[in-house]
Formats: structure tokens, sequence, C-alpha cells
């Protein structure tokens, strides 16, 4: 019998001019919340790999000097459960697009760390109450 476990997401914040890039999704899972771009890893994929295909996938952009953050754990009312490892990046070049208008209710906005849109997806609000700064 196969036991269930915890999908592995990656969150990534993106810095420029000293504000974070977001976005707010839709449909099923956390929509009407506002996330960072990210999905989910895949086999073999390093964390640095995956933060830069999905931004570029999410976004058409660039990032560099992506490095770990911190993880959460993410336990969903729908029952779907993540362990989300929380990545930071600069902005390395192009203006963010939504290139997944399936997945996003409104575009990208580049917002202040202390000035996020709530309601957040749960990840975003974990790694946000975590007192985690992005800038230090």
């Amino acid at each position: 019998m196969k036991k269930e476990r915890p999908g592995v997401g990656i969150g990534i914040y993106i810095r420029k001019n000293g504000q974070i890039l977001v976005g707010k999704r839709k449909g099923e899972h956390a929509g009407g919340t506002w996330c960072a771009p990210g999905g989910h890893l895949e086999m073999g994929e390093s964390w640095e790999d995956c933060a830069r295909r999905e931004v570029r996938e999410e976004t058409g952009m660039e990032i560099e000097n992506v490095h770990f953050g911190n993880a959460t754990n993410d336990v969903y009312g729908d029952g779907k459960h993540y362990v989300t490892i929380q990545m930071i990046a600069d902005w390395e070049s192009g203006e963010p697009q939504i290139l997944e208008p399936e997945k996003m209710e409104e575009g990208w906005q580049w917002r202040d760390w202390n000035d996020m849109p709530n309601p957040r997806m749960l990840s975003f609000e974990n790694f946000y109450k975590s007192g985690y700064n992005p800038f230090n």
C-alpha cells in the first residue's frame, strides 16, 4: 500500500529595486490569494534550477543570485500538504508577463516587502510570518 506524502513546492521571492514580485492566483488551489512565482520541484532537479525554470515559465524573466531562504510546512484545507522551499533571487532581465493565464487572476506586481497584499497563499503567509526578510 502506497503512503501519501507531502509534495515539494518552490516559492521564488525575486528582488528588484527594494521590491518583491507577487501575483494573484486563480483556480482551484489557493485561488484568490497572492503568491510569489513558484511551482513543483521535478525529479533530479536542483532547487536553484527549479527556481530559474519556474520564473521563466511563469513570468518570462531571468533571475540571478538564486539561494535558499527558508522552508515552510504548508497543510492546506483542501487536503493538500506541501513542504515549500522558499528561494531568494535577484531580477536579472525581462519584464514580468502572465505566461500561465489559467493560473493568474491579476498581473504580476512589484510590491514592498512590508506592504504585501492579502489574502496570501498559505506558503507565502507562512514564509511572511516566519520573520525571514529577503532583503537581509
